[in-house]
């Protein structure tokens, strides 16, 4: 496992109630990793911020898969996120098409070519774009998949929102279409040290990037 950075380990402790509660369950695991992370994420400036979304465009950049991808799906990101706005500009100046996703309600999403142009939505997903729907079965044009995290383990398990969009999304990806986390580079954990809780539907992601390099899984 490449180096971590960072913002120490989530006390375990501090997930069950009293020393004689019982072992807490696959989902309050990840409740209380997901308030870790958050908490952690609300710390950094905006310049941080900045120079994370800057350096993020620059590393995907880098990779084979998406300088070989003539579609590529992105997404919006959230103000605590690694920012994704130079990311689309630099793809869209490549010439890669960008789908982003719209969502729908009840865990499901579907997808919209970038134009460049958004409108803020009220509740989850943030802004979102404002062409045509291209229906969920879009996310099958898609040559890489980049998708967000709220951490990232050593084996590839991912933590997300705890909304379920990907989880329904995912399964329609054409075969072998890689899918690429971003997360913040202290948000990739040692497995054998810090593992991200996993249940049956979740899908392990074949590569992570952050502001200041990638790591292939596997």
């Amino acid at each position: 496992m490449a180096r971590r950075h960072g913002t120490g380990t989530l006390d375990h402790s501090s997930i069950a109630l009293s020393p004689d509660s019982p072992a807490p369950g696959v989902v309050q695991a990840k409740a209380a990793m997901r308030a870790w992370i958050r908490a952690q994420r609300a710390t950094r400036s905006l310049q941080e911020r900045q120079a994370a979304a800057v350096g993020l465009a620059a590393v995907v950049l880098e990779l084979p898969e998406v300088q070989a991808a003539k579609c590529v799906c992105l997404y919006v990101s959230m103000p605590s996120e690694p920012g994704t706005t130079p990311l689309r500009t630099a793809l869209a100046n490549a010439g890669i098409r960008v789908l982003l996703p719209v969502v729908l309600g009840e865990g499901q999403m579907e997808w919209a070519q970038d134009s460049g142009e958004l409108r803020p939505v009220r509740g989850l997903g943030g802004a979102e774009p404002v062409g045509p729907r291209l229906g969920r079965a879009a996310i099958r044009t898609a040559d890489v998949v980049l998708v967000p995290a709220l951490a990232i383990d050593s084996l590839g398990h991912r933590l997300g929102q705890g909304a379920g969009y990907y989880d329904r999304a995912l399964p329609l990806l054409a075969p072998n279409v890689p899918v690429i986390a971003i997360v913040h580079d202290s948000e990739v954990l040692d497995a054998a040290v810090q593992p991200i809780p996993v249940e049956p539907h979740d899908r392990r992601v074949d590569a992570v990037v952050t502001p200041v390099r990638h790591l292939r899984i596997g």
